[in-house]
């Protein structure tokens, strides 16, 4: 069974992009099931329920997201009633929206996806490796297959909880740095692993930002609005195989496809 995770998605270029190749990409890589990080989908930062809809119907099965996913007030409402918009599972007790969801495949298996927060370089929120050690536990019970979106800016970090899950989830896959890494791996046990997926954005950009801004601000320290770049995007993520009678991945491999604007 394959699994496919798109990284961030980027504005409205990175939505338009992933909408026109995702339903040749399924059908071309057999992909039975399809998760994407969404935090900068709206105008860059942030999450509005209309793009929340507009990439499901595209054929994203579940969405995770980060810290921007409080960007637009709106989403407070709606995350308590759309379950595949996951935030943080380590946000405090009281937030809305969940960071867990179990979904079944067309063939009926069923998928528990997990978002985590780091916390180094990050918001002050919860300890995701104490949650990832019981919310593992109680979706095992759930789902034979595991899959966990580590959300953040260390790379230390993501390591890190990929080696406390090896074994014990299909993959641990991160996002938020834009920067598609090259460290893909079964882990011993049988969990896939990357650093970080990359995103679905502008490749002749800062991270998806315009890059005269960005430059700007580096050079003058000054605060500056950054807008999403424009041009030929990228997406970019990764497609995990899995064996779903057992949980465990048996590949890992990374995706990288542009797309003209």
């Amino acid at each position: 069974m394959k699994i496919l995770f798109l990284g961030d998605i980027v504005g409205k270029p990175g939505r338009l992009a992933v909408r026109s190749i995702l339903p040749r990409l399924i059908a071309s890589e057999k992909v039975a099931f399809v998760i994407a990080n969404c935090e900068n989908v709206a105008g860059g930062k942030g999450v509005e329920p209309k793009t929340v809809a507009e990439l499901l119907e595209a054929g994203i099965d579940v969405l995770t997201s980060g810290n921007h996913i409080w960007r637009n007030k709106e989403i407070c409402e709606f995350i308590e009633r759309e379950p595949r918009l996951l935030r943080p599972a380590n946000y405090p007790p009281g937030v809305p929206g969940a960071g867990t969801v179990v979904r079944e495949t067309p063939e009926g298996h069923s998928i528990a996806v997990l978002n985590l927060l780091g916390r180094v370089f990050m918001d002050d929120v919860d300890c995701p490796f104490q949650s990832a050690q019981r919310l593992v536990a109680e979706l095992r019970r759930e789902a034979t297959v595991v899959i966990v979106d580590m959300h953040g800016e260390a790379t230390s970090e993501k390591a890190a909880m990929g080696w406390m899950l090896a074994g014990r989830v299909a993959a641990v896959i991160g996002s938020h740095t834009h920067v598609q890494t090259a460290d893909e791996r079964v882990l011993p046990g049988g969990t896939a692993y990357v650093t970080d997926a990359g995103m679905c954005g502008p490749i002749d950009s800062v991270i998806g930002v315009r890059r005269e801004q960005v430059i700007q601000r580096f050079l003058t320290h000054m605060p500056a609005k950054f807008e999403v770049a424009s041009g030929p995007v990228s997406v970019q993520g990764v497609i995990v195989e899995v064996d779903p009678a057992t949980g465990t991945a048996t590949g890992i491999s990374r995706l990288q496809e542009r797309v003209e604007r």
